[in-house]
Parts: structure tokens; C-alpha cells; sequence
């Protein structure tokens, strides 16, 4: 643990915001000034997207990056290249954002160079290959950072999301168990609301205790034949509560809750928004961008203190 660790995690989730909210604002940005005829994936090479793509990926991945530094390391003072060991930190739940961010991060490129019509190997190269490069430049610059260092365990997730989305492009030729996203505020932010979250849109980004983390395994994907309908998910679910510090000690807070430090695991339902049929490039657009979401639906949740409960409605 080094100092500054809690800003640390607060700054990976607005990172890794920052940049699907980058990639996001592309992806709208085509949605709204085109027909849906542009939005039509090329059958063929289009050396003019193609090259697009590469510049608007290599725009705002400068852009991104141009921004962490002016937004977090400035105030701190280079070193010499350090690590430090934080896998212990807020029961892993911010290694679980990382896996899901580099998911994306590779699921995106991979789309947009598909929209390019550039080959299925360009496409598996390329687009989850720029997604790690980009978020290993982060943990570079952490590490040449007096306030922050190298995490292994976050490069770990980093791959771990990467090669979870290109074993099943490799395997399946599909993505059947998506990684996904859902949250719920929590009364822990009010007690450090400078590193939790001041209001909703900053608890979202900060507020370990709220986020939950999924699994989404699509069935007919796996029973090709059978009558279930294509859209239909299973998901398993990861979070965490109790936590104000990123490890198990006291801080000074006007209102502290109670802080036993617990897992949960869930069991629930969801749905591949992008196994919908439509003709629409601009929904289908739209339906790659909010399958990033864990759709609310009724819940098994198991802790690791022994509590099981079940939710009507969960997020």
C-alpha cells in the first residue's frame, strides 16, 4: 500500500470511464450523422474507413492519455520506474473493473475494424491488441508516478479481459459470456464522499460497494438446437460492500456505517441485447453500446458471511 492508494482507485474507474465514454462518444457521434447505410459493416476492405478508424483510435487514445497526465500526474513528481502490490485492495473489485474495461476496450476496436471491412485476422489483432496497449501505456505512466506505481495485478486483469474476449473470437468465432456492468448506491459514499463519490455520477465511478460486476452467459449459444430464445442470458455476479478504505482499516469520517468487509456472489437473468433481430445498423449500434449493462431482473445473492437473499429486482 502506498500513499495516495485510495485516490488510485478512484482515478482507474475515471480512467477507464474517460475512455469508453471516449469510444462511446464515437460510436454516437457515427449514429447521429449518418444514415444507417453508413453504419453497414463493409463487405469488402474500405481503405478510407480503415484509415479512419486508425486515426480517430490513435486520436483518442493520445487524447485519452494527454488527458490522465494533465488530470492526475502532474501533481506528482516523476521517479524511477517502481511497483507496488495493491491485489489486496477493496476485495479486488477494481481488478474486476480492469478485466471488464479491457474486454470492451478490445470488443470496440474489434467492431469498428470490422465496419472498415478490414480481415477477421486485422480484426483480432488490432482492435483487442489496441485496447491493452492502451491501458498497459497507463499502468506504464503509474509506474514512472511518485504518487501511484506499476500494478502487476491490474496488467493481470488487463490480460485477463483481453484474452477472454479473443479465446472466445478464436474458439467460438462468437461471444457467448460477456462481461458486464450494473450498480446501486450505497450508503458507504456518505461517509467518504472525496473518495466514493459526491453525488450519483460520481458513485458510479467510485463507489466500490455499489458496483457489480457480471458473467453473462447467452444459452442457446450453447444449445444451438433447442427452442430458448436467442437473446436469453444467465449471469453470474461479483461485489463487494462494507468497504471505505481499500484495505480493512479505520479512518476518520463524520458517519461511519458498518464496515464489515463482505463478498457477494449472484445468480440472475439477462439479456444479449445484440442477439435482437433488427435491420437497423443504427440499433444494432446502439444494442453493442448498452450491452455493456446488466439489465435489472430478479436475483439469487449469496455472501460469503453465510446471508443468502433473493431480490425481486436487482441492479
Amino acid at each position: 500500500m502506498w500513499p495516495g492508494s485510495t485516490a488510485r482507485a478512484s482515478s482507474d474507474n475515471l480512467r477507464r470511464a474517460l475512455t469508453i465514454a471516449l469510444l462511446l462518444a464515437a460510436f454516437s457521434g457515427w449514429s447521429q450523422s449518418g444514415i444507417n447505410r453508413f453504419l453497414t459493416p463493409s463487405d469488402s476492405l474500405n481503405k478510407p474507413r480503415r484509415l479512419g478508424v486508425f486515426i480517430a483510435e490513435g486520436a483518442l487514445a493520445g487524447g485519452a492519455l494527454l488527458a490522465l497526465h494533465q488530470s492526475w500526474y502532474s501533481d506528482y513528481d516523476q521517479t524511477d520506474f517502481h511497483t507496488v502490490n495493491d491485489n489486496a485492495d477493496w476485495l479486488q473489485m477494481d481488478k474486476a473493473g480492469h478485466v471488464f474495461s479491457s474486454y470492451h476496450l478490445g470488443r470496440f476496436g474489434k467492431e469498428v475494424l470490422q465496419w472498415s471491412g478490414a480481415s477477421r485476422t486485422q480484426q483480432l489483432i488490432y482492435g483487442p491488441g489496441a485496447g491493452f496497449l492502451f491501458l498497459s501505456a497507463v499502468e506504464l505512466m503509474d509506474g514512472f508516478s511518485s504518487g501511484w506505481g506499476f500494478s502487476g495485478g491490474d496488467m493481470a486483469a488487463n490480460f485477463g479481459g483481453t484474452a477472454l474476449y479473443m479465446g472466445q473470437e478464436l474458439l467460438w468465432k462468437e461471444q457467448r459470456i460477456v462481461p458486464k456492468f450494473s450498480f446501486h448506491t450505497t450508503e458507504y459514499a456518505s461517509a467518504r464522499p472525496n473518495v466514493l463519490g459526491e453525488n450519483l455520477p460520481e458513485q458510479i465511478l467510485k463507489d466500490y460497494n455499489g458496483q457489480t460486476y457480471w458473467l453473462s452467459v447467452n444459452v442457446h449459444s450453447f444449445f444451438k438446437g433447442s427452442k430458448v430464445p436467442k437473446w436469453l442470458n444467465v449471469a453470474v455476479g461479483y461485489g463487494a460492500e462494507g468497504m471505505v478504505t481499500g484495505q480493512d482499516v479505520l479512518v476518520n469520517t463524520i458517519f461511519l456505517p458498518e464496515s464489515q468487509r463482505v463478498r457477494q456472489f449472484y445468480f440472475s437473468l439477462d439479456a444479449d441485447l445484440t442477439k435482437i433481430e433488427t435491420k437497423s445498423h443504427v440499433l444494432k449500434t446502439l444494442f453493442s453500446v448498452f450491452n455493456t449493462i446488466k439489465i435489472p431482473a430478479p436475483t439469487f445473492e449469496f455472501r460469503d458471511d453465510g446471508v443468502v437473499k433473493f431480490r425481486y429486482l436487482h441492479f
